[in-house]
This record gives structure tokens, C-alpha cells and sequence, in this order.
């Protein structure tokens, strides 16, 4: 998300605080009522979707989804309201599942009969998406989103090296198989041939030629040896960013070493106070 700053000073600077932040007690009490209420919402949607407690609790569930979607209301408005620059919080992807996540509701109540459309159903499941936002919350979910963001070039490079193993393999299945195997089409056939790399198996579809088994001993195979690439990338920068939250990247101003944990007030090489900007308590 791009960088977003308080609009003012007074209200909405403490407001900014409560709500983006989670370093204080009130800002923290904000977070945990915000996971009730994304849970609440969560399960409310999930229990409405079986027709049985849709026939019994309609109603009930109604009434919840109305109070959640009046909170968050609440809540949407009160971030723009303290933003510098709203617009950048609306651009981004969980400025956009903000919006979404009352936007249904209020659709059905301007347009009658709109709670009717299967368009508005699809919109309500997106409050489900609110769920990530507790990523944000936690310290440890902050940390794997980096490492996640930061990894995403090797992820999707990864992916694309994966979909064209896969196009090719699916492509001779798709010349050697009869279609009578379940093999009519390439885009058929690249089906079966993700399938297969996942070592999933449906078992829908499958080679009756020898050298059509082949392949597949092949391929999955090779989804064995690669399956843990992604895992490792993935890995290796949840280690980097955890190094980075232990230590500071600040040299000592006495020897000019790196590598001091964030909390250290003295170098651990030289013993130099660390902090350049206070005077070092020992020659006070």
C-alpha cells in the first residue's frame, strides 16, 4: 500500500493513530474489536449460504450483516476522514476491500430487490477478503506479507517456468492420447497436466498409451523436485526479514561495525554508546 499520512494535526492525527497503528492500548483494543467484527461478518456469511440456517436465521442474519455493515461504514468513513490523502488509501488493495465489504449491502437498500441479484451475492463473499487486514494487525503477519512481497519475482517467475513445463507435457499428451482417454483439447489437457504436477490425481483423465504414461511418471516426478522451490525462496526471506527486525543497520560511531540488535545501547565490539543523538549516561 502507498505510503499514507495524517491529514492534520489534533483529531486526525490521533485518530490515525488508533486506527493505522497498533502501538498503543487504545490503537490495540481498535484492532481486536476490528477482528471481532471481521470474524463476526465472516461467519455470519458462511452460516447464510446453508440453506437450512438461511430458512431459520434469515432474519437474524440480516440484522448482523446490517450493524457489521453500519460499523464498517463507520470505520471507512473515519479512515478517509483522517487520511492526508484519502484517495491513495482507496487505491489500494485493502482501500478497495474496504469499500467493497459495504457497498452490497448498501446496493440492496438503494435499488429494491437488488439483494435478489446474484451479482450483490458475489459482492457480500468479498467482505471475506477483510480477513487479510488482520495480517496488518499482527507483528508476525506483517512479516510474512514482506516476505511475500519481497519474493513475488521469484514466485511468479517460478510459476511461469512451471506453466510452460506444463504447456509442452500437456501438448504431446494432447498429440499422443486418443480423445477418447479425456485428452480433446490442449486446454483439456494442460488441466490434467496441472494436475498431475500437483501430484493431486483426479483420476478423470489419464494416458492409456505407454509412452503417454511415461509422461506422466515424468511429470510427476518433476512436481516432486520443484514443489519445495517456491517454499525455499519463500523461506529464505521470512529468515532475512526477521534478521532485519533483530538487527539495526546503524554502524558504531567508535569502531564503525554493523550488525548491533535494535534494542543494544552499547557496540558490542567496542562498548561505544550506540545512540549518537543523546549523551552516553556513563560520562555524565
Amino acid at each position: 500500500m502507498a505510503t499514507i499520512k495524517p491529514g492534520g494535526l489534533g483529531i486526525k492525527t490521533r485518530l490515525f493513530q488508533v486506527i493505522f497503528e497498533s502501538d498503543t492500548r487504545l490503537a490495540k483494543g481498535f484492532d481486536i474489536f476490528l477482528a471481532f467484527l471481521i470474524f463476526l461478518s465472516v461467519g455470519t456469511i458462511l452460516l447464510d449460504s446453508v440453506p437450512e440456517y438461511h430458512a431459520r436465521f434469515g432474519e437474524i442474519f440480516y440484522g448482523v450483516e446490517w450493524g457489521i455493515t453500519l460499523l464498517f461504514t463507520v470505520e471507512l468513513a473515519l479512515r478517509i476522514y483522517c487520511l492526508e490523502k484519502p484517495k491513495l488509501y482507496l487505491k489500494s488493495f485493502f482501500g478497495v476491500i474496504d469499500v467493497l465489504a459495504v457497498l452490497p449491502t448498501w446496493l440492496a437498500l438503494l435499488f429494491p430487490g437488488a439483494q435478489t441479484l446474484v451479482v450483490v451475492r458475489l459482492l457480500r463473499t468479498l467482505r471475506l477478503f477483510r480477513v487479510l487486514e488482520m495480517m496488518t494487525v499482527v507483528g508476525e503477519g506483517r512479516l510474512l506479507l514482506d516476505a511475500l512481497i519481497r519474493s513475488r519475482h521469484q514466485i511468479l517467475l517460478f510459476l511461469f517456468a512451471v506453466l510452460i513445463v506444463v504447456t509442452i507435457f500437456s501438448s504431446l499428451l494432447y498429440l499422443i492420447e486418443p480423445a477418447e482417454a479425456g485428452f480433446t483439447s490442449i486446454p483439456t489437457s494442460i488441466y490434467w497436466g496441472i494436475v498431475t504436477l500437483t501430484t493431486v490425481g483426479y483420476g478423470d483423465i489419464a494416458p492409456v498409451t505407454a509412452l503417454g504414461q511415461f509422461i506422466s511418471m515424468m511429470i510427476m516426478l518433476t512436481g516432486y523436485s520443484i514443489i519445495a522451490l517456491p517454499v525455499g525462496v519463500f523461506s529464505a526471506e521470512v529468515i532475512r526479514a526477521l534478521r532485519e527486525e533483530r538487527y539495526s543497520d546503524e554502524a558504531c560511531p567508535g569502531c564503525g561495525k554493523h550488525r548491533h540488535e535494535v534494542d543494544a545501547k552499547y557496540c558490542k565490539h567496542c562498548g561505544t554508546w550506540l545512540n549518537e543523538e543523546t549523551r552516553d549516561p556513563r560520562r555524565s
